[in-house]
């Protein structure tokens, strides 16, 4: 029955991730898994973590099944963490969330929603995007169109050139993908400014914005990063948000996220829920509850609240703190290229305007591993490693 199958190729970033673990070379150094990495080249346990877990030890008393949508305290730690404690979208009741499986069950759970009750829509996506967006899209059978977004030259955003596109090809009823902050895999954010002008857009066109927010609190800051999103909401009427907590609570594994959709009337947006939990239901049928357990436990403890919020504020001042000694020290290397917009890219991800050829012979030379496209994991980066990164750099580029 299966001999007429053949293999496929495997995601390139998962064989760059077993290249490296395979790799003799004592000084092998890993930019590609995008996951955050501490100074000691470790993906840490946060210790507001630790402590919830401890709690739940003591206390979790079951089990059981969560329910389709997950956890029902979980609702508003995801509404207040995406739009802010005071926002009229959550007092007037035109919002839902669901928990899912990480960012990406949200996004998986997004698009079969998408393709089941908006069947003629097409969905734009930046050009480029996470890698595992067009599977989840083609999966659910969507019709994908790109726009514009990195220009090599400038190491910025296509801004014009993504307008353009959109207001040419983009019709009613279409969807647009937009990342909320720290745009994987580019690194490189819509300004505020330009976050108005797509909403403008999106408004006029009738188009409807599926954001994906998968590393809040990376950018500049919890409520920073969302500025942009919540500028959206207070004027779309619709809406779908996906978010994922891997990162900034450091839980990959737990896989823990939300799907949330915002209407114009609390009657849509239950509506759109109850289709929802339809798709959920027919993927995975409940979500896992140990992470969303452990996020909703230190939210709701003041003092764990706290703490965490100073650990998002850590790593992400390391992140930024790695690009500024990144920037420093390949000018000072004396290297032929300007690299100083990593300086502005915000997240863990860089594109780093490193060619094909360059990034295969780092990977052949001298055991650093970079994605094909040159997008680089900056938090993989440690004071370690940092002089034979920029040394190896230098010598490839000339």
């Amino acid at each position: 029955m299966f001999k007429h199958l053949s293999a496929v190729p495997g995601d390139p970033l998962l064989a760059l991730i077993t290249a490296h673990k395979n790799d003799p070379n004592p000084n092998k150094v890993d930019l590609g898994v995008g996951v955050y990495k501490d100074d000691q080249g470790n993906t840490p346990v946060l210790n507001s973590v630790k402590k919830a877990e401890a709690i739940l030890l003591d206390q979790e008393h079951s089990k059981s099944y969560l329910g389709i949508n997950g956890a029902p305290e979980f609702t508003p730690v995801i509404q207040e963490l995406l739009l802010g404690e005071n926002s009229s979208i959550i007092d007037e009741k035109r919002i839902f969330s669901a928990q899912t499986p990480g960012g990406t069950g949200a996004l998986k759970v997004a698009a079969d929603f998408i393709s089941s009750s908006l069947p003629d829509t097409r969905i734009w996506v930046s050009d480029p995007t996470w890698g595992n967006h067009l599977p989840i899209f083609r999966s659910a059978g969507l019709s994908i169109e790109t726009y514009p977004y990195y220009d090599a030259k400038t190491n910025g955003v296509r801004f014009d050139d993504m307008m353009s596109s959109l207001k040419e090809n983009a019709k009613a009823g279409d969807t647009i993908l937009l990342h909320a902050c720290c745009h994987n895999p580019t690194g490189i954010d819509l300004s505020f400014e330009q976050w108005k002008i797509v909403t403008a857009f999106v408004a006029e066109r009738s188009l409807l914005p599926l954001v994906d927010a998968a590393y809040q609190g990376f950018g500049d800051g919890l409520d920073e990063d969302m500025a942009g999103l919540r500028h959206m909401a207070s004027q779309i009427p619709n809406m779908l948000i996906c978010n994922s907590f891997s990162k900034n609570f450091g839980i990959y594994r737990e896989r823990c996220g939300g799907l949330t959709v915002i209407a114009e009337t609390t009657e849509e947006a239950s509506n759109a829920y109850s289709i929802i939990g339809l798709a959920i239901r027919a993927n995975y049928s409940m979500p896992p509850a140990h992470g969303a357990a452990v996020v909703y436990t230190i939210m709701n403890h003041p003092e764990l609240k706290a703490e965490w919020i100073d650990e998002v504020n850590a790593m992400r001042d390391r992140i930024n703190g790695l690009r500024e000694k990144l920037v420093v020290k390949l000018a000072a290397s004396g290297v032929s290229k300007d690299f100083s917009f990593i300086r502005n890219q915000r997240g863990m991800f860089s594109y780093s305007g490193l060619t094909l050829e360059q990034v295969r012979k780092l990977r052949s030379d001298y055991s650093i591993y970079i994605a094909d496209t040159g997008r680089m994991n900056v938090a993989g980066i440690t004071d370690n490693n940092i002089d034979y990164v920029c040394d190896a750099i230098t010598c490839v580029v000339g």
